[in-house]
């Protein structure tokens, strides 16, 4: 089986590690790099266990521009960025970039969209990727040739594939996204329909093939989209899904990830000597020691 492109969540990455690691791991100057550590760390783990043909660390707008148009909660509740965290956000393209890893960055998109995409241009290829995040929205980018990056309470990194997908959450990954309007998303802001959490969303998504499928079944339409007969769901269920019926389908359009123009990566191995040097000129002298003996 062919190495693969291993497709990393930086952001998430970075604020696991801040409000995981202790703040009084820190730079000769006294200032926080727990962030930098434990990223750099969870993908070191990831390409001892997969031995990736190169790492492609993604970065991102916080918000998609677009996402908070059609939907202004969209992330409104989400503190600010701390200010520890800040700094080492700015550092990491570097550090990353020293170790060989090439950093993807979006001023308009977020993360997630850059991952998406370049898993797609991967698969594509016939080469193999693997997704390193926590975020659902990405369970949409599982296929035959692509899995999501858990790291388990061990610590340790392991594979989600389509079938664990469909065992996690009752339906493909092809259907993520409606999956995610009909429940929700707390962590993206998105209530979802009122009073249908994953259990209903699953079997109304089987039942009916789409949230347009189960729209139209409760007798709603618009234009293009007649209705195919009102279905005996349960009362309480079809007023949600009529009486919601715009926003969740705006809450679909939030939750599918877009692609976007992106270069395969090359074939590029990690260079433990020159993250080495990048980690001791940022004064994290632990880290350089462990790059150097590895190198």
């Amino acid at each position: 089986m062919s190495r693969p492109l291993l497709i990393a969540d930086v952001p998430w990455l970075l604020y696991r590690a801040c409000f995981a690691l202790p703040k009084s791991i820190v730079d000769g100057e006294g200032q926080p790099v727990n962030a930098l550590l434990g990223t750099v760390n969870a993908l070191l783990s990831a390409v001892e266990a997969w031995a990736p043909r190169a790492v492609a660390a993604c970065m991102g707008a916080e918000q998609a521009v677009y996402r908070v148009e059609l939907y202004p909660a969209y992330h409104a509740h989400r503190d600010p960025m701390p200010e520890e965290l800040a700094r080492q956000w700015q550092l990491a393209p570097r550090l990353l970039e020293s170790l060989g890893w090439t950093v993807f960055e979006s001023a308009d998109l977020e993360a997630d969209d850059a991952m998406f995409s370049l898993s797609r241009v991967e698969t594509e290829a016939g080469g193999r990727a693997l997704l390193m995040t926590a975020d659902r929205d990405l369970f949409q980018a599982v296929e035959e040739r692509a899995a999501v990056v858990e790291i388990g309470k061990d610590g340790r990194p392991r594979e989600i594939g389509p079938e664990h997908v469909r065992e996690r959450y009752g339906i493909g990954p092809e259907l993520v996204p409606d999956f995610i309007a009909l429940r929700g998303d707390p962590s993206d802001g998105l209530p979802g329909a009122p009073g249908i959490g994953a259990k209903t969303a699953a079997e109304l998504l089987r039942r009916h093939g789409s949230l347009e499928g189960a729209l139209r079944a409760v007798g709603w339409s618009e234009e293009g989209l007649a209705p195919l007969g009102v279905t005996p769901e349960r009362p309480r269920v079809a007023t949600a899904l009529r009486d919601n019926a715009e926003q969740l389908l705006t809450f679909k359009r939030i939750a599918t990830l877009v692609t976007i123009d992106v270069q395969r990566p090359p074939d590029r191995a990690t260079d433990f000597a020159a993250g080495a040097a990048m980690a001791r000129e940022l004064g994290m002298k632990r880290l350089a020691e462990r790059l150097a003996a590895t190198a």
